[in-house]
């Protein structure tokens, strides 16, 4: 120090040198950078100022706090310009270096994608539909008397969304974009109750296993529950039994566990499922979200096992579907992927051993739920290389699993032959069939009957007609 009239002044600093040598600081991420510079003691700040550096170094500026907290001290202005310039660009080389870095990362994460689908294909050296035809099974026969529209449900004054069917297959209900749920008597085309929704916006709704009770849920993000036994208030409104709330996002699907009508999944799009007491009103298992094993977009459909009601499946926006198991909440069993599109509905085979999806992309597709595999794709080829594929909105299967059931968003209502991959009949295009969108549809407990809902405001009930035995 030396001390000039009455004042000390620090000595004039030694040239500058870094504490690290020059590539091995600009290779390390900018708060390492930063604290391998040298604390300089400089008297007063000095400002860089990035106005003369080039348009894509300005894009892209170092947080304030590295500026402020390596803003020069001192008053020699040149040295300090020359050490900000350099901790600037020392930031700037890393920042770049680690999206380089990202870049590669997703473009090695991608191939790695790749080849283990390639990998995957070489080893299915078949689909169910090559090895059916290899053994000479022939596809099923149906002509256009054989699935007939035999009743024709009016009543509804929105788009109809969802409907569900009762175990003892002769009650139905339905949930439109009216604001109502409405239970039909299948037989007699008779409604027996109407109910007034608190939001208009409903999304799913289902049957609890005893049939006295119904859940609907939608965009207010809520799960109502309503029981069909309770006193009607003075408007024949049916009251409100139990909500569910917790839900962040507009609640797509909805199920109650089989053989307990007090437990209830339900789907949501804020990526989650969750497990409901429908009688305390309380989550059990939250499955999603925060893990990373969940989906990381809206989820659109979930089906339970019917042969173990511990296992679910679940068909999300991010194109793919995940198996869970209600006692391991923290992680999906399995992920299944195939799908290029939003998987709209997702629904277990009868064995449930498997299960189908489908999908934005126009196609079903049907998974082993043990080897993760895809077993066969149901797709029909668009004539002259058309773009506007049709949506798969909703699915069933037969009793038997022999068919699959496909409602999709031009109006067609396919009906596959699962072992041939071959279309049996397309609904659409028979009498009495949908004038709009198939929005969802549904198989009777026993296999008989099949009802479809429609953006037209209709349901329709199809059954075998004449002798014909339920396949």
């Amino acid at each position: 120090m030396t001390r000039v009239h009455g004042t000390s002044r620090a000595a004039a600093p030694a040239p500058f040198t870094p504490s690290a040598p020059l590539n091995t600081v600009l290779a390390r991420p900018s708060r390492t950078v930063a604290a391998a510079l040298p604390r300089l003691p400089f008297r007063r700040p000095l400002l860089l100022s990035v106005t003369s550096l080039s348009p894509n170094a300005r894009s892209v500026a170092p947080p304030p706090s590295f500026l402020q907290s390596h803003s020069p001290q001192c008053g020699d202005e040149e040295l300090g310009e020359e050490f900000l310039i350099f901790g600037y660009w020392a930031w700037l080389m890393s920042f770049s270096e680690l999206k380089d870095r990202h870049v590669a990362a997703t473009a090695t994460v991608n191939t790695l994608r790749d080849r283990l689908n390639q990998k995957r294909q070489q080893l299915l050296d078949t689909d169910v539909a090559g090895y059916a035809k290899s053994q000479g099974r022939t596809a099923v026969n149906f002509c256009s008397t054989d699935l007939v529209c035999c009743r024709t449900l009016q009543g509804h004054t929105g788009k109809v969304y969802s409907l569900d069917w009762t175990s003892e297959k002769n009650r139905i209900v339905s949930a439109s974009q009216d604001g109502r749920l409405i239970i039909w008597n299948a037989l007699t085309s008779q409604k027996t109750h109407a109910i007034k929704l608190p939001c208009a916006w409903v999304m799913t709704c289902a049957f609890a296993p005893n049939g006295h009770s119904v859940a609907c849920g939608g965009l207010d993000s809520e799960c109502s529950i309503f029981n069909l036994n309770s006193q009607v208030d003075r408007y024949g409104n049916i009251p409100v039994s139990r909500v569910l709330t917790g839900h962040k996002g507009y609640v797509s699907s909805c199920e109650f566990v089989r053989d307990q009508d007090t437990r209830l999944i339900t789907g949501s799009g804020d990526q989650t499922c969750v497990l409901w007491d429908v009688t305390t009103g309380q989550r059990i298992s939250v499955f999603g979200g925060e893990f990373p094993s969940g989906h990381t977009s809206d989820v659109l459909s979930i089906s339970i096992n019917s042969s173990n009601s511990n296992i679910f499946v679940s068909g999300s926006c991010d194109a793919t579907a995940r198996l869970w198991d209600t006692r391991i909440a923290s992680r999906a069993i399995r992920t299944y992927q195939g799908h290029y599109g939003d998987v709209n509905t997702v629904k277990f085979f009868p064995d449930g051993q498997r299960f189908g999806t489908g999908s934005d992309d126009g196609t079903c597709r049907l998974f082993d739920m043990r080897t993760g595999h895809q077993l066969q794709v149901y797709s029909q080829q668009q004539a002259n290389n058309d773009q506007d594929i049709p949506i798969v909105t909703s699915i069933a299967f037969s009793i038997s699993g022999r068919l699959l059931f496909a409602g999709y968003s031009n109006g067609d209502c396919y009906v596959w032959d699962t072992l041939l991959a071959e279309v049996v009949v397309n609904l659409g295009k028979l009498q009495n069939s949908h004038e709009g969108r198939i929005s969802c549809l549904g198989l009777s407990a026993d296999g008989s009957a099949l009802c479809t809902g429609s953006w037209d405001k209709n349901l329709k009930i199809w059954a075998f007609g004449g002798h014909r035995k339920v396949i």
